[in-house]
């Protein structure tokens, strides 16, 4: 009687390995690229900031170390911690309206009828589209001291002391139209998001919180920001980013004025390199900008580990 037959050996089994390198070599060019125009900046930034970079050293070259030297200047001066207080101030304020707003547009959604939702949205989305410096072009043109249209809609309501008002020039005024500005930007990125987590909710959750009498408020407290705590974490930790690091539509606006009224780290760090030409205290100030933003962004995962970890 004839031994039965071997199995077959993997033939094929040196075949598959090139198959197996094929995802690496085809992210390849996205991941070098991403290299090249973040973390090759990121480098070169931190290690301009140990070196003495003035005008002269960007024309000839030749920088030489110094050190700490250039962080001991950042850190002593006192308008740096004034920049750095009016940063942590200016995106509080306006994480703290964006989540604000954005949540409650998202619940708005969820109660609309279809074409209505459907009107928002499309808004939504075309506000988010609208690029920076457009959108910073029209705010400058609304508040227009002599032609603008808030002027003179103010002015048709009886308020006529903002004729030929000046809105700019006032310290408040320009940091209010930038948060206003802000606002516009960002909440349709914060509305549309909660609205598609809001979608997911199984409704019978909210079917018996009504029936063990709950309200409206009861009902987002307990069920909906319960069920929705990540991504609000996420969201958060996304605006965070991006009102920390809010340069164009500031330096569009008013580049830090008046009087330093709406001067951020970003705006200030752009200052200091290029209207004094101190590319070294610049770089100092960007990279504390980034370790900063990363500290924060740290202890908000965190917290928010630690809450889901306690759920």
């Amino acid at each position: 009687m004839d031994p039965p037959p071997r199995p077959a050996r993997r033939r094929f089994a040196g075949r598959r390995r090139p198959a197996a390198v094929w995802p690496y070599l085809l992210i390849a060019p996205t991941v070098l690229g991403a290299a090249f125009l973040l973390v090759y900046p990121l480098v070169r930034n931190a290690v301009m900031s140990f070196q003495h970079f003035g005008l002269a050293e960007l024309i000839r070259g030749g920088a030489g170390w110094v050190g700490f030297a250039n962080y001991r200047t950042v850190l002593e001066d006192p308008e740096f911690w004034t920049v750095v207080k009016r940063t942590f101030w200016w995106t509080g304020l306006n994480v703290a309206l964006i989540m604000l707003f954005g949540t409650l547009v998202s619940l708005m959604l969820v109660r609309l009828g279809r074409w209505m939702r459907l009107a928002v949205m499309s808004a939504l989305v075309l506000a988010w589209a609208t690029p920076v410096i457009a959108a910073t072009t029209i705010f400058q043109w609304l508040f227009q001291s002599r032609f603008g249209v808030v002027n003179w809609l103010l002015v048709k309501l009886g308020f006529d002391s903002y004729r030929d008002y000046t809105w700019f020039a006032h310290g408040g005024a320009t940091f209010a139209i930038l948060v206003t500005l802000v606002l516009w930007q960002s909440v349709p990125f914060a509305a549309l998001t909660l609205y598609g987590g809001l979608t997911a909710i199984p409704g019978e959750l909210y079917e018996s919180a009504r029936i063990d009498g709950a309200g409206a408020w009861q009902i987002f407290r307990l069920v909906t920001f319960p069920m929705l705590r990540p991504l609000f974490a996420l969201v958060t930790s996304l605006e965070v980013i991006w009102c920390f690091k809010c340069f164009a539509q500031i330096w569009v606006i008013s580049e830090g004025g008046p009087n330093g009224a709406t001067t951020t780290l970003p705006v200030y760090a752009f200052q200091i390199a290029q209207s004094l030409h101190k590319y070294d205290l610049g770089s100092a100030v960007s990279t504390l900008t980034v370790l900063i933003l990363l500290g924060a962004l740290v202890f908000n995962l965190r917290r928010m580990f630690r809450q889901e970890g306690a759920l």
